[in-house]
């Protein structure tokens, strides 16, 4: 309780039951020194939305990426998306026929060893995953940047719904190395030219995301979205990403 930040959290006195003490009115001035405050649960959702929107629980996941700077792995960088079953609709959500469900789509950057390194903002369920993936993953590099992660020389591991030229130039001009399965789009026959280079080993190392998705869904607030906000939303897993960043630390 000594942050700042945590000193105007409401509390309610709670009365101590002992079973030890017997009769409470026989030790009234003792149950009037050892009272215990229990925190309203007002207080939790008025503080969780109040650090959701000036961007506090942002500055705990990037302390998080600070933390574990030394550990990170960015020999391999992994893109994919995770769909959350909206249940009281809201902002950025949409009917997505292949899950016959109202979704909101989550994209976290992973690196090597499943540490969530960046997110792109949340988007739609009907939008395929390259919708805006431009701007989103300028912006992404830049704020890793900013906090003293350099991804130069890493593969970066998507696959074809990613596909994209734009997005093969950004990575590009941010000095990694896109490997991404091909898209043909319905093509008829083979492309001329030169082969895309794309590894198939380093693909196939992708599941490092799916595992970081699995420990996402352990958060039932995430499982199922009930936020109506997107910044609501979006705060939830950025507390769930700093955990499973600091999750070897909390161990310990």
């Amino acid at each position: 309780m000594l942050d700042s930040a945590l000193q105007s959290v409401q509390l309610h006195p709670v009365p101590l039951a002992s079973a030890s003490m017997g009769n409470c009115a026989h030790w009234q001035p003792v149950c009037q020194r050892y009272r215990k405050k229990e925190i309203s649960y007002h207080a939790v959702y008025y503080h969780f939305r109040k650090w959701s929107r000036d961007g506090s629980l942002e500055k705990v996941w990037q302390a998080s990426l600070v933390t574990i700077q030394d550990e990170l792995d960015f020999s391999e960088l992994n893109l994919d998306g995770s769909h959350a079953l909206a249940k009281k609709g809201g902002e950025k959500v949409s009917y997505q026929p292949r899950k016959r469900a109202k979704t909101t789509n989550v994209l976290p950057l992973t690196d090597a060893q499943g540490y969530i390194v960046a997110v792109m903002p949340l988007r739609a369920g009907h939008h395929h995953d390259a919708f805006e993936l431009k701007p989103h993953l300028q912006t992404a590099f830049k704020a890793s940047k900013r906090l003293g992660l350099s991804f130069a020389g890493a593969f970066f591991n998507a696959d074809s719904a990613f596909d994209t030229k734009a997005a093969r130039k950004v990575c590009f001009n941010h000095g990694l190395i896109p490997n991404m399965a091909e898209n043909k789009r319905n093509r008829q026959s083979t492309k001329r030219g030169r082969k895309r280079l794309f590894n198939p080993e380093v693909y196939k190392r992708r599941f490092t995301s799916e595992r970081s998705f699995a420990w996402m869904d352990k958060f039932r607030a995430l499982l199922l979205r009930f936020d109506r906000r997107d910044v609501y939303f979006m705060g939830g897993h950025l507390i769930a990403f700093a955990m499973i960043n600091l999750r070897h630390l909390f161990a310990q």
